[in-house]
C-alpha cells in the first residue's frame, strides 16, 4: 500500500476545506431566512461539524475531519476511531458555543442601547414634524421703550 506523502496530505486538506466553506456558505444561504437567534446557533453547527478535525493515526501526526471519521467508521465499520471523532466533536460545539454565548452576552446590551436610541430619535422627529415651524427661530423680541442694545465687549 502507498502511504500518503506531506504534500498529498496538505492538498487533501486544502481541498476538503474549499468544499467545506462552499458547502458552509450553502447552509447560511439556506438558513437565511430563520429567526436569528435559531439560524446563529445552527450556522455554528454546521461550522463545527464541517472543520472539527481530529487524529487518527497512533503516531497523531495526522488528523482526518471528524465528521467524515465518524460516518467511515460506523457507517462502513473500517476503523475505531468513532467514538474519539465523535468526542472531539462534542469538546469542539461545546467550545464555540460558549465562545458564542459569551459574545451574545456582550452584543445584547448594545442592541438593546441601540434600538433604545433609534426609538428616541423617531420620537424626537415625530415631535418636530408635529410642531408647527415658526418664520424666525431665533428672532429676539424687541426692548420695550425703542430703547437701543449695545452687545458687551
Amino acid at each position: 500500500m502507498d502511504t500518503m506523502t506531506e504534500n498529498d496530505y496538505l492538498t487533501a486538506w486544502g481541498l476538503y476545506a474549499f468544499a467545506a466553506l462552499g458547502c458552509l456558505l450553502v447552509w447560511w444561504r439556506m438558513t437565511r431566512w430563520i429567526w436569528r437567534w435559531l439560524r446563529e446557533p445552527l450556522q455554528l453547527l454546521m461550522a463545527v461539524l464541517l472543520f472539527s478535525p481530529t487524529i487518527v493515526d497512533p503516531v497523531k501526526t495526522q488528523f482526518a475531519p471528524a465528521v467524515a471519521i465518524t460516518a467511515l467508521d460506523l457507517v462502513l465499520k473500517v476503523g475505531n476511531n468513532a467514538w474519539r471523532a465523535i468526542s472531539d466533536l462534542f469538546m469542539y460545539t461545546m467550545i464555540a458555543l460558549g465562545v458564542y454565548l459569551v459574545f451574545v452576552l456582550i452584543r445584547w446590551p448594545i442592541e438593546r442601547a441601540a434600538k433604545a436610541r433609534r426609538e428616541r430619535k423617531a420620537a424626537a422627529q415625530a415631535a418636530l414634524a408635529a410642531e408647527p415651524e415658526e418664520d424666525e427661530p431665533f428672532r429676539r423680541p424687541a426692548p420695550a421703550g425703542g430703547m437701543r442694545v449695545e452687545p458687551r465687549l
